[in-house]
């Protein structure tokens, strides 16, 4: 039996976007906006979106990036409060090897000219496949192209 272990860890991201609350609230609960913005950048194309965003719904965002191995994101949402606040928990597996487990929380505050958002992920990474520091980086990307999209949609 190979070694097992899990790293506990929290970050927080933040972002400023010259766009209302409701407008970024938006691109998190539309599921046609969130598939073109919440993709790896390395595989645009997930083979697999389904979202269903209230209260005790799902999410499953799966995509095969240039590791050839498939990526499976697996969220349910824990608490709702439009244009303010998402919470939900989410597994990250790679294949069948699930690598972390974790807590997020999205606050989205109005700020003149915009929206700050503050995002918090509480999480368990599973027997060293995954880090917080890599997680932090690819969050901070995925909220780069939150940003990306946003301007596109002005």
């Amino acid at each position: 039996m190979s070694q097992r272990s899990v790293v506990h860890s929290t970050f927080v991201v933040e972002r400023f976007y010259p766009a209302a609350p409701a407008r970024v609230f938006s691109a998190f609960s539309d599921p046609d906006a969130k598939r073109r913005w919440f993709v790896d950048p390395h595989d645009p194309m997930p083979s697999r979106h389904e979202m269903d965003f209230r209260v005790g719904g799902k999410e499953v965002n799966a995509g095969c990036p240039s590791d050839g191995q498939m990526h499976f994101f697996n969220a349910v949402y824990q608490d709702i409060v439009p244009n303010q606040r998402i919470v939900y928990s989410y597994e990250l597996l790679f294949g069948e090897t699930r690598v972390s487990v974790s807590l997020a929380t999205i606050e989205l505050v109005a700020e003149a000219g915009g929206t700050r958002l503050v995002m918090t992920e509480q999480g368990a990474f599973l027997d060293g496949h995954d880090t917080s520091a890599t997680r932090e980086h690819g969050t901070g990307e995925l909220l780069d192209a939150l940003g990306a999209f946003l301007k596109v949609q002005i």
